[in-house]
């Protein structure tokens, strides 16, 4: 005798601890099976691209903040970046490496985030306690940098907000030391657990065509074998001067995406100490940009793009002369890769779905903007 079983629709959301955000899944399972999955967002739309218009192309720094809240250091220099092309401005070599240093010690704090809550969405409670221990020691280093904790607002058009204080590179530099030995610690604590191992292995598989046909990219591209990395494939500031690796794994599979964001992290440390030993002295912003608040670039449009730790961040950016931007347009990493949740969740147990959907790192600022 045979089990009837009927569809049934459950929303998991909009209030729900690991969507982490205001995000809406409606699902139609059979059984314990997902059989349809309808990502509903925009329950945290802001309309930043259209505010962009309406404020000077300096006024609008502190909304990219609010975007991936944990990688703003990136959000600041892309739109910065972009601006900059417009105007035709050389960045002062000091002004790059402070840059490099702040994205690059933002992105290990973002992936800390994601590590920790991560392993918290399937069960773990120690490894959370210890990235936040662990992110704490970063965010002290770009508060004392940028007098935010949070939403740094620190790089600018033309550079950044100012110079790091006395003492702050010895401080990063003991900074990397302390997080690397930790980044080891989480390795013996979680990667060889046998019940991880379970949750994650052959979990959630995205094929390297698939992650193409998505337009996928950052961790999660690279867990599914694509070896594309902006700082390596397009170089943008001074990244072509650094010596590190892009982690590849061909699984595709939750595991996978997992290792590929530890692997990142020593990547990120050894950039960061390079920038360190090598950082000159000189200006911190570019001659024009220290008291101009009005900036009118000439007629024209750029798009740049560049490595958050989310995936490819890109800003396009169309001037009419004026003050304002006459239209701004964000490619944020976590909007697009979230699509993917629609296809490649159909078919997996209910049981599995946290985990999946925890291994794609999205934060809600940047899927809704």
């Amino acid at each position: 005798m045979s089990i009837r079983t009927e569809q049934m629709t459950l929303n998991m959301g909009p209030q729900h601890p690991s969507t982490h955000g205001v995000f809406r899944l409606v699902l139609t399972i059979e059984g314990e099976t997902i059989v349809k999955a309808e990502p509903v967002i925009g329950y945290l739309h802001r309309g930043s691209e259209k505010l962009a218009e309406n404020l000077l192309y300096t006024q609008f720094i502190p909304y990219t903040d609010r975007l991936d809240y944990l990688n703003a250091m990136t959000n600041n220099y892309i739109y910065c970046a972009g601006v900059e092309e417009l105007l035709d401005w050389e960045i002062p070599e000091r002004a790059e490496y402070l840059r490099v240093l702040v994205m690059e010690l933002n992105r290990i704090a973002s992936h800390l985030v994601w590590w920790g809550t991560f392993l918290l969405d399937i069960g773990a409670l120690s490894p959370f306690l210890y990235a936040f221990r662990d992110r704490d020691l970063i965010l002290d280093r770009l508060n004392e940098i940028s007098g935010a904790r949070m939403t740094f607002n620190y790089v600018r058009i033309g550079g950044v907000k100012w110079d790091a204080p006395d003492g702050w590179i010895e401080k990063v530099q003991e900074t990397v030391k302390e997080v690397r030995e930790n980044i080891h610690e989480y390795d013996r604590l979680v990667t060889g657990n046998e019940i991880f191992q379970a949750r994650t292995i052959g979990v959630g598989k995205i094929t390297q065509q698939d992650a193409i046909n998505w337009g996928l990219s950052g961790p999660i591209a690279r867990g599914s074998g694509l070896k594309f990395d902006l700082r390596k494939d397009e170089p943008y500031s001074i990244y072509d001067r650094f010596d590190f690796d892009v982690p590849t794994f061909q699984e595709g599979d939750v595991y996978a995406r997992y290792k590929t964001r530890i692997a990142e992290m020593h990547e990120s440390l050894k950039i960061i100490e390079q920038a360190c030993a090598d950082i000159p002295d000189g200006e911190y912003i570019h001659k024009k940009g220290k008291r101009i608040m009005m900036i009118k670039p000439k007629p024209g449009e750029v798009y740049k793009r560049c490595e958050a730790s989310k995936g490819e961040i890109g800003v396009y950016i169309v001037s009419a002369g004026k003050t304002q931007p006459y239209r701004v347009k964000l490619r944020r990493p976590s909007f697009v890769n979230v699509q993917i949740l629609q296809d490649y969740l159909v078919g997996e147990p209910i049981a599995n779905l946290v985990a999946i959907f925890g291994s794609l790192d999205i934060v809600l600022g940047e899927v809704d903007a």
